[in-house]
């Protein structure tokens, strides 16, 4: 269903949020058996034209960049376990983009596997709701001298960080989390479990479009996979994760409900940590509250904090976990939890929509179904997607926008040295650069319904921008290199305006 809401103005005042981009070469008819064969993606464009891939160098921060003269103006605006970012000016395409060099991508296999699984994963999807990975290069010009990698990305407006903090109506609330389950459901199909949904790896722009980013922690969706709790940021974690259970798809409507919950309470729902169903739940969770909903600041500390707001499970759970973790969770005190009324009360939420189809009374009872401790309870993306809090925007072509490809399901539980991760990711940055070349195309144009451009006359970006948060950057601590409970986003120093209406 598609509504006009009002006729409001209302837009975002803000520096571009980090997403993805692209990569322009010479340019030569392609023919109609290449525009059929080009890889998700790829647009045609034979407007412009790439130039030679000439290279310069400069300083940022502790880091030296070389990047293609086509991109000018670099500006740093982040940088986290994952790499460093800068935004930039593409003269080819007349607007801002952004820029992210891996940090040290060979420097181990867990460095070299997570750059090779985001490069692999992201080819796997193509919706409007989700970044696409429209390019990758290297400066370098064979195997032997590979070091370094780029991925270019468009600029969005803001992230859900900042969205939080405003008062926001039901429309937009609904449209917004209509957006993720959208989002959330393509990864699925792609067989991709993001198993990383937290505010600042979702982005908006002013006209309420939004995008999930950040495929670093992502996973193939396996059966009976166990992940330590210490993979996912530690406020959105659903409790399979916590108590070292197998997961299922429905972990990330989890993180989820949390970020819903903060939005809604304008604060963190269980301060501590995340994954998908659950993790919309929080999500969700989070945007009505406009806090974190549960913030613990351990995975022990993490489950108390849960059950005192939901209650202990019931033996029927308890009998799934293993035995010593059954042994704890035993032996805390027994909480009796909270009604959803108390923990919502319709104070939190907006007043209910004009024509009164949406109110507070279904997104508490949405909420009431994504942040369920047991996970064979909770709601599916499907089953959330047909509530009436999110039906109202549904749309087929939306919602069942197939995957260009499925994952390999193997991908995860593949071990190579670093020499064979270098070599793989080689292979896929030198077949993106080379079906350039030979087909005459400019890879990942932004098509009108998955475009992300910061404003309608981009310029070049000025050295005087404040920085933005960075939430294309994660943290994966089997690497012991790498902090486990630290959001290595950066803090937005933007200030915004109020959302434009909903389509």
């Amino acid at each position: 269903m598609r509504e006009v809401r009002d006729n409001q103005t209302r837009t975002i005042v803000a520096n571009p949020e980090v997403t993805f981009c692209i990569l322009l070469t010479e340019y030569s008819e392609p023919s109609l058996d290449a525009q059929k064969s080009a890889p998700p993606g790829f647009i045609m464009n034979k407007n412009k034209r790439g130039g030679e891939r000439e290279f310069y160098s400069l300083d940022v921060g502790d880091s030296t960049f070389k990047v293609l003269k086509r991109y000018q103006n670099l500006r740093p605006i982040g940088s986290g376990a994952q790499g460093i970012v800068c935004s930039a000016y593409d003269h080819n395409l007349e607007r801002n983009v952004a820029i992210k060099k891996l940090s040290r991508p060979f420097q181990n296999q867990t460095h070299a596997k997570r750059a090779y699984r985001e490069l692999v994963l992201m080819k796997c999807v193509n919706h409007k709701n989700i970044i696409g990975l429209l390019n990758v290069f290297s400066p370098q010009k064979s195997l032997e001298e590979f070091a370094d990698v780029y991925i270019v990305m468009e600029l969005m407006d803001a992230n859900l960080c900042q969205v939080i903090q405003m008062e926001l109506d039901h429309e937009r609330l609904s449209y917004l989390l209509y957006q993720m389950l959208c989002g959330i459901k393509h990864l699925h199909n792609a067989g991709i479990i993001h198993r990383d949904l937290k505010p600042s790896n979702i982005v908006v722009k002013s006209d309420c479009t939004l995008k999930i980013l950040d495929f670093g922690l992502a996973r193939t969706a396996a059966t009976g996979l166990l992940m330590t709790p210490y993979v996912v940021t530690r406020y959105y974690r659903a409790p399979e994760v916590i108590l070292g259970m197998g997961y299922q798809a429905n972990v990330d409507i989890w993180s989820v409900g949390c970020i819903l919950a903060e939005m809604v309470r304008h604060k963190i729902l269980f301060p501590g940590r995340d994954l998908d169903v659950w993790s919309v739940g929080c999500i969700v969770a989070e945007m009505v509250r406009g806090n974190v909903l549960f913030p613990g600041t351990d995975h022990i500390d993490q489950w108390n904090k849960v059950i005192e707001q939901l209650g202990t499970p019931p033996q029927e759970f308890l009998m799934k976990l293993n035995q010593s973790v059954r042994t704890y969770v035993e032996n805390r005190p027994l909480y009796a939890g909270y009604s959803f009324d108390k923990l919502f009360p319709d104070v939190l939420f907006p007043a209910d929509s004009e024509h009164n189809k949406l109110k507070a009374s279904q997104a508490r009872d949405l909420l009431s179904k994504m942040l369920v401790i047991d996970s064979s309870k909770r709601i599916s993306v499907d089953e959330a997607l047909k509530h009436p809090y999110i039906n109202v925007w549904y749309d087929p072509a939306e919602v069942e926008a197939p995957p260009p490809k499925i994952t390999d399901k193997q991908l995860d539980e593949r071990e190579h040295t670093v020499e064979e991760w270098k070599d793989l990711i080689w292979k896929e940055v030198y077949e993106w650069d080379e079906w350039t070349k030979q087909n005459g195309v400019i890879r990942g144009q932004p098509p009108p319904l998955g475009a992300a451009v910061i404003d309608s006359s981009p310029q070049p970006a000025s050295s005087s921008s404040s920085a933005n948060d960075v939430s294309s950057m994660s943290t994966e601590p089997s690497d012991p290199t790498m902090t486990s409970d630290t959001d290595s986003s950066l803090d937005s120093h933007t200030s915004l305006g109020a959302l434009a209406c909903c389509r």
